[in-house]
């Protein structure tokens, strides 16, 4: 279930779900703190195998929700470790106030993680927010709905003749943006600028992403084709 990507950091990949109709791959990231705990991102739907693959790396202590989609699965991962802090920008804590969140997250990591990861905000669009992470010891950026890599072998299999619509969205492999519709969101880019400025001051070897296939290496250079957008 758990694939290795760094001696403290692994992917596990989850089920497709439907959005609006169309099929999205989902996959979470574990990474390891320097302290022994177990940071997930974007929990993927929490199978008996994955939980068994989960336990023996460490305990589990923070539940993170990138973006306000990224939350489908938090509930039941609180449930199954009910000591796990759960996480979010206030866009996500607004969204599931059926569940307690410690302090919304931001530009600056919480002394909770921050030796180990780094976190950039991209704010300014009036329909969504996210915050992208860097796993330092690794060198791996972490991305949920800014950079999205569709292959076209998912796309066919998967959503046929529609498959189209991920090209005029620039979602495809060789695109790897967010959603066009997101992008037009940002009316104030200011902000989103700078969370781009941090993210391409990070070392950055690779790129995992929730939607599609990850980068292994030319992160930086993935990084800044997909945020070119932003424009200067």
């Amino acid at each position: 279930m758990l694939e290795q990507v760094h001696d403290a950091l692994w992917i596990a990949e989850g089920e497709n779900v439907s959005f609006y109709g169309a099929p999205y791959p989902t996959r979470s990231v574990i990474a390891r703190l320097e302290n022994g705990d177990l940071w997930v991102w974007s929990p993927v739907r929490l199978t008996v195998d994955l939980r068994a693959d989960v336990d023996r790396l460490g305990p589990v202590r923070h539940l993170v929700s990138p973006n306000k989609l990224h939350h489908l699965y938090l509930k039941e991962w609180k449930a199954a470790y009910p000591e796990a802090a759960l996480w979010g920008p206030q866009s996500t804590i607004k969204k599931r106030s059926d569940l307690s969140f410690r302090e919304p997250l931001t530009d600056n990591p919480p002394h909770d993680w921050h030796p180990d990861i780094d976190q950039a905000w991209f704010r300014g669009s009036f329909a969504m927010d996210e915050v992208v992470f860097f796993h330092r010891p690794s060198g791996t950026a972490i991305v949920a709905d800014l950079v999205q890599t569709f292959s076209d072998r998912f796309l066919r299999k998967h959503w046929g003749w529609f498959r189209f619509l991920a090209r005029l969205d620039g979602l495809t492999q060789d695109q790897a943006c967010a959603p066009l519709e997101w992008r037009l969101s940002f009316i104030n880019r200011a902000p989103a600028r700078k969370a781009r400025g941090k993210v391409f001051s990070w070392n950055c070897q690779r790129v995992i992403v929730a939607h599609g296939e990850w980068v292994r290496t030319g992160g930086h250079a993935l990084l800044r084709k997909s945020f070119r957008w932003l424009g200067a």
